[in-house]
């Protein structure tokens, strides 16, 4: 699986924070899917003419979230995001973020139904139905 990475030197995000956040939502958008090998670290490093460890650290944060398993000497892969745990921790801080753009919606003036469907029309652009209420 051929996976697009693009680096933003100048940027004050640190490049391994990058790579991770735009892994992570190619998984979220589905262009990842479970199963999908991820380069190896060093294909992937040469590739952005970045540092492996750079490439590696964020396979690390990948990892811990839950998003890839790495397999010692194959690889890492995309993981089912049915195995992944719900750690009651991230679903609150979840929860207290969508709470803060709740918030600042209402302050702009947005209504409630229109904060709703922007979030519903958000989530189909990640590729997720509704069906997810089941």
């Amino acid at each position: 699986m051929t996976i697009w990475v693009q680096i933003t030197p100048g940027s004050s995000e640190p490049i391994y924070l990058q790579v991770a956040n735009q892994v992570s939502e190619a998984i979220a958008k589905g262009q990842l899917k479970t199963g999908d090998k991820l380069p190896a670290v060093r294909k992937l490093a040469a590739e952005l003419v970045i540092n492996p460890n750079t490439v590696a650290r964020a396979y690390t944060i990948l990892e811990q979230a839950g998003l890839v398993s790495t397999k010692t000497g194959s690889g890492t892969f995309v993981s089912d995001p049915k195995m992944i745990g719900r750690d009651a921790a991230d679903i609150s801080a979840l929860a207290e973020r969508m709470d803060n753009v709740i918030v600042r919606g209402l302050n702009l003036g947005i209504e409630a139904k229109d904060l709703v469907e922007m979030f519903k029309s958000r989530i189909t652009g990640f590729g997720r139905k509704e069906k997810d209420k089941e």
